[in-house]
Formats: C-alpha cells, sequence, structure tokens
C-alpha cells in the first residue's frame, strides 16, 4: 500500500502516511518487515527484549543436571526452581523453568497404571437367571422436574430391566429402590438371605460404597461384586441398556414428566 502511487501526485502515498491513516505504529510495520525478510531466508528471529544472563540452552543444561543430582523420581519445575533460583542463586524465573522442562518434556510424569493392560476377552453374561445383577445410576433432564437420577437393576442372563426407581435425590435408599422391587418380583419377598447367591455387579460410586448399602444387600443373602476401577466394561450389561433407553427415548418427544422420562 506504501508503494502505491497517487492518481493525483503521481507520487508513492509512502509508509507514514499509510501508517497514520490505520492508525499503526511505523516500529510495528518496520518490525514485522524484518521478521518476514528473515523467515524468508530461513532465519528464526529470537525473543525481542533484553537477552537473559543465563541462556536457555545453559539454564537446561543446568535443570538436567539438578533433575540427575535429585534422589527423588519425577521433580515437578517449582522444586528445580527453588534449587536454582536459591541454592545456586540463579537470577531466573519460575515460569522460564517450567516453560523449558515442558518443552524438553522433564516434568513430572503422571501416576501410571502399572503391569499388563486389561484386554476385556471374557464375558459378563450368565448362563442362567438370577446369577449375577448390574446396577448403577444416571441423570437425565425432563421438562418439568428438571435433572432426575435414574437407578436401575438388570439381569445378566438377558439384560432384563429387574426394576427402576426415578428420584430427585440419588443417595444411597434411592440406590436400593430397583434391588428392592426386583426382589419383590422375582423372588416374592425381601427378607433375610431371600437372595443367597445372587450377585451384584456395581461400580464404586458413594451410593454402593456406603455402609448401609453394603449392609441391606448382605442381609438380602446378595454377595457385592464390584467392577475394576476405570472399566466401564465390567458393568457393560447395564450401560447397554440404559444406552438403549436413551436411543429410543431420543427418537420420541421430549419428556413432559419424570417418570414419563424412562423408556425401558
Amino acid at each position: 500500500m506504501s508503494r502505491t502511487v497517487s492518481v493525483s501526485t503521481a507520487t508513492p502515498y509512502g509508509v507514514e502516511r499509510v501508517c497514520e491513516v490505520w492508525e499503526q505504529a511505523r516500529s510495528t510495520f518496520y518490525e514485522r518487515q524484518e521478521r518476514a525478510e528473515k523467515l524468508a531466508q530461513g532465519i528464526r528471529p529470537g525473543k525481542r527484549g533484553p537477552k537473559p544472563l543465563v541462556p536457555d540452552e545453559e539454564l537446561l543444561d543446568l535443570i538436567r543436571g539438578d533433575l540427575a543430582a535429585s534422589p527423588f523420581r519425577g521433580e515437578g519445575h517449582r522444586k528445580v526452581w527453588g534449587r536454582l533460583h536459591f541454592g545456586q542463586g540463579l537470577a531466573v524465573s519460575r515460569k522460564r523453568v517450567l516453560r523449558l522442562m515442558r518443552e524438553n518434556r522433564l516434568l513430572s510424569p503422571y501416576r501410571g497404571r502399572q503391569g499388563e493392560p486389561l484386554t476385556h476377552e471374557g464375558t459378563i453374561s450368565t448362563e442362567a437367571p438370577n446369577v449375577m445383577w448390574g446396577t448403577d445410576a444416571t441423570k437425565v433432564f425432563t421438562l418439568d422436574d428438571g435433572w432426575v437420577w435414574v437407578f436401575s437393576a438388570v439381569e445378566h442372563w438377558n439384560a432384563e430391566c429387574v426394576g427402576w426407581h426415578v428420584t430427585k435425590l440419588g443417595n444411597r435408599y434411592a440406590a436400593l429402590e430397583p434391588i428392592s422391587q426386583g426382589l419383590t418380583s422375582l423372588y416374592g419377598s425381601v427378607g433375610a438371605d431371600v437372595a443367597r447367591g445372587l450377585l451384584l455387579r456395581m461400580d464404586h460410586g458413594s451410593q454402593y460404597l456406603s455402609d448401609h448399602f453394603v449392609k441391606q444387600v448382605k442381609f438380602w443373602g446378595i454377595k457385592p461384586s464390584f467392577a475394576f476401577v476405570e472399566q466401564p466394561q465390567t458393568n457393560g450389561l447395564w450401560s447397554g441398556s440404559i444406552e438403549l433407553s436413551r436411543n429410543r427415548q431420543s427418537m420420541e418427544r421430549s419428556s413432559e414428566t419424570s417418570r414419563r422420562s424412562v423408556v425401558w
């Protein structure tokens, strides 16, 4: 634009006039022009401003040396910066140490799983009914009642829902409702040892880890069978049944009440 010739004066507009019209500083124009020329020559421009006393390459070597001398494995950037700043007297910022450690993958690693990964080659379905049930909870949104909890229990033999309960308060008492419904429907009672030998697959939610829930299912003769942590496949039959219910509901109109929101 600055090299464009004016029709009236037959002279170029110039950088000063163009920057004044665009309300841009000329220093910014020249800096970007210089940066573009260096990039065209394959020269990567460095960081603007004053240079630090300790270059990045030298500081990186000091960081590696500090990590190697540490008796611990997986040090964070705060400890490294503290030993360099206060121990060795280096005037470096903590964020600069963090940047260098992040760019060179020197930050403390997250704790990962050890051992062989689980392949989930087995099956959780049973050969006969009333051998194992699965239970869990989810939340759905309804027009009248807002967010509600949906607790349910399914049979691992044919994925049949044996009981379900919708409530606004998803506590340990609500988690027992579908189990109680299934026992009443299939066993005819909720007395002591009425379902002795039945396994109940569930996750590690607070409702299912509570003393009240565990003691109650044991009173019925049910043996708790907890799923593996962060392994939703081990309670896959319940997840599949609730997903089927959601897919069926999505093809219908929005539910108007909390009880109509569950479609089994």
